[in-house]
């Protein structure tokens, strides 16, 4: 069947509408997806670095979490490469090198893991260079992001975000499964060379972003005015005010390394489940994708940040049915068991932060997206490392270990009932999903108005600190 000009051009209205919410497929918004397309397909390697510190390294749960919250510490100083970007342009570009940069370090990132790493601490910095890699990826395509987003309609907030979250999620569904069913097929060094071929992909793709060469170089008045522009921005309540409160609720601590030493040495879940349970996880992050942009997106932030807190709180309780195994009296097996719980936080995880991405786009002045972005997430995972720190001490404290779960009950209740301590202070968020316009100065680095700036999104890898409070197994510094 021939189909006709008129129907091309049907099917093709159809695509750009429903597939990419409005914005036309081009070569350039295909390569900036794909960036964060790989981000999600790096997933492929999670559970074998979990098993690698667990098993070969024989970390227990306490160490694990210390570990994860080290290995943060890029997406901590996600401004100073916010910063550099913006005013240390590389043969007069801002971001194209850099994503080039950052896709070769995370290539040898993942071979040294492969090769060289035998220790605790090695083991640290490898995945803290990944996490490096990432972390500047990411800074360079919020950069361009919020260039794009700020100029949606108040119609259209959010479909950028939800594009780009979409991209991510599609890449851990792909590798969800096979994160843990190679596993029982490879060993983890073997994963972790498959894994060095991905972060080449961002290097290749990066020249094909349209980018504008800047025409003024880089000196110390630029300096001064991009920390001008910061001062003037975080400076505002309806910046602050909503960042100090999500640190609040994301620093709580949690019970994610302790759950994965239950879920594999007290209940048996072999790789090939957890590869399942990551599949699920998956979907439903796209599930929560699809429910903001289409029911949740006109929605007052504090109305979903409030029933997020208290839902997640609430159904974060049902792991004490797990923990004791009152699951099995009520006739649940523990595989289904998880694979629910696993869906229903993960969608509600996704919910609550989609609304947070769409404001701090909004509110970024031109001239330093980047920069201030990236200090608006970096927050975010601040609060990470907290968390991760605080669980470390909780699990030591109540002598939680790779064999002794008798407190693991215990160590639930508490890093669910914390989630709630915010809740008093949910006037700190705006009640609009439409901030008010924030006065600034012309940006510094001008770019040239011939060549057009190209589509843009927003940071997947921050979901790795504002999912919900369900431990799931331990994956490289997110």
């Amino acid at each position: 069947m021939i189909v006709s000009e008129s129907g091309l051009a049907k099917i093709k209205a159809s695509v750009t509408e429903k597939i990419f919410f409005g914005h036309e497929p081009t070569t350039e918004l295909i390569a900036i997806l794909l960036v964060y397309f790989v981000q999600g397909i790096l997933g492929l390697a999670r559970l074998s670095v979990s098993f690698f510190l667990k098993d070969e390294l024989a970390l227990n749960p306490a160490e694990v979490s210390a570990l994860l919250g080290i290995v943060a510490i890029p997406w901590m100083v996600k401004p100073l490469f916010g910063f550099i970007s913006d005013g240390l342009p590389i043969f007069g570009y801002r971001r194209r090198p850099y994503l080039v940069l950052s896709g070769l370090l995370g290539a040898l990132s993942w071979v040294i893991m492969a090769t060289i790493v035998h220790s605790a601490w090695a083991a640290t910095s490898a995945i803290a260079l990944g996490s490096l890699s990432v972390a500047v990826s990411d800074v360079i395509v919020d950069s361009i992001v919020v260039e794009r987003a700020r100029h949606e309609s108040v119609s259209g907030a959010g479909s950028l975000q939800s594009l780009s979250w979409g991209a991510s999620a599609l890449g851990g569904l792909i590798t969800a499964y096979f994160s843990g069913s190679l596993l029982q097929i490879f060993d983890t060094r073997t994963i972790f060379l498959i894994t060095a071929t991905f972060p080449l992909i961002v290097s290749g793709v990066a020249w094909l972003i349209a980018e504008s060469p800047v025409t003024r170089k880089s000196d110390w008045s630029v300096v001064r005015h991009q920390l001008g522009q910061l001062k003037q921005a975080v400076s505002q309540k309806t910046i602050w005010m909503p960042t100090a409160f999500l640190f609040l609720w994301q620093a709580t601590p949690t019970a994610e390394s302790a759950f994965f030493y239950f879920s594999t040495n007290e209940l048996g879940f072999e790789p090939e489940f957890l590869g399942r349970v990551r599949l699920v996880t998956s979907i439903a992050s796209l599930v929560g994708i699809w429910v903001f942009q289409r029911f949740l997106k006109a929605v007052p932030f504090r109305t979903i940040f409030g029933w997020s807190i208290v839902l997640s709180s609430v159904l974060g309780m049902s792991m004490l049915l797990l923990v004791t195994h009152a699951n099995r009296t009520l006739g649940i097996d523990d595989r289904w068991f998880s694979l629910g719980d696993s869906l229903v936080l993960t969608v509600m995880g996704q919910i609550a932060f989609m609304p947070v991405l769409v404001l701090a786009a909004r509110l970024c002045p031109p001239g330093v997206e980047a920069t201030l972005f990236a200090l608006l997430m970096s927050v975010v995972n601040l609060a990470g490392l907290v968390s991760y720190e605080l669980g470390a001490l909780l699990t030591h404290g109540l002598g939680v270990t790779d064999t002794n779960f008798d407190k693991l009950w215990l160590l639930v209740v508490i890093t669910n009932l914390t989630t709630l301590l915010p809740f008093p202070l949910l006037g700190w968020l705006p009640d609009t999903v439409e901030p008010p316009p924030i006065e600034q100065p012309a940006p510094a680095l001008e770019a040239d108005p011939a060549t057009p700036i190209g589509q843009s999104f927003l940071p997947s890898l921050v979901s790795a600190w504002t999912s919900s409070k369900q431990p799931e197994p331990v994956e490289e510094g997110e």
